[in-house]
């Protein structure tokens, strides 16, 4: 085989990958707000649009220093948009909506918690690397 047909299959395999790739970042991400799966560690917020129009989502907590932090970890977003338009949130605890307030983080405390809630390489792998942000909810 030629050096030139070479590169070309070689420059089509990467192709191929590169779009198998996304398309299982896609899947992922998709199932994952599809099916948005709770456990101890989840709790669901609620955010409201610039039309007041209520969404509901699962985030993962996380407590540090008796603070509650929480993370958009994935591409798909739009509850951390709406936080930061409309920071009067809810967070269901124990059974029922409680207001709070979400607070995008800064300087030290956000390099802490980014040092703290931290992710496993198989996970930014899964969700294709997106950039991480954190909002800290105080109660309203």
């Amino acid at each position: 085989m030629n050096s030139n047909r070479m590169k070309k299959w070689i420059a089509i395999a990467v192709v191929i990958l590169a779009i198998a790739y996304v398309g299982q970042v896609v899947y992922f991400e998709a199932n994952l707000g599809y099916n948005q799966p709770q456990n101890q560690s989840t709790i669901v917020i609620a955010t409201f649009d610039g039309d007041q129009t209520r969404h509901e989502r699962v985030v993962r907590l996380v407590e540090i220093d008796g603070k509650a932090y929480v993370a958009a970890n994935h591409w798909p977003r739009a509850w951390y948009h709406q936080a930061l338009e409309n920071p009067a949130i809810e967070v269901m605890m124990e059974d029922k909506f409680e207001p709070y307030r979400a607070v995008p983080l800064e300087g030290a405390e956000e390099e802490m918690v980014r040092n703290t809630y931290t992710v496993n390489f198989e996970f930014r792998f899964r969700t294709g690397f997106p950039p991480r942000y954190f909002l800290r909810l105080d109660p309203a």
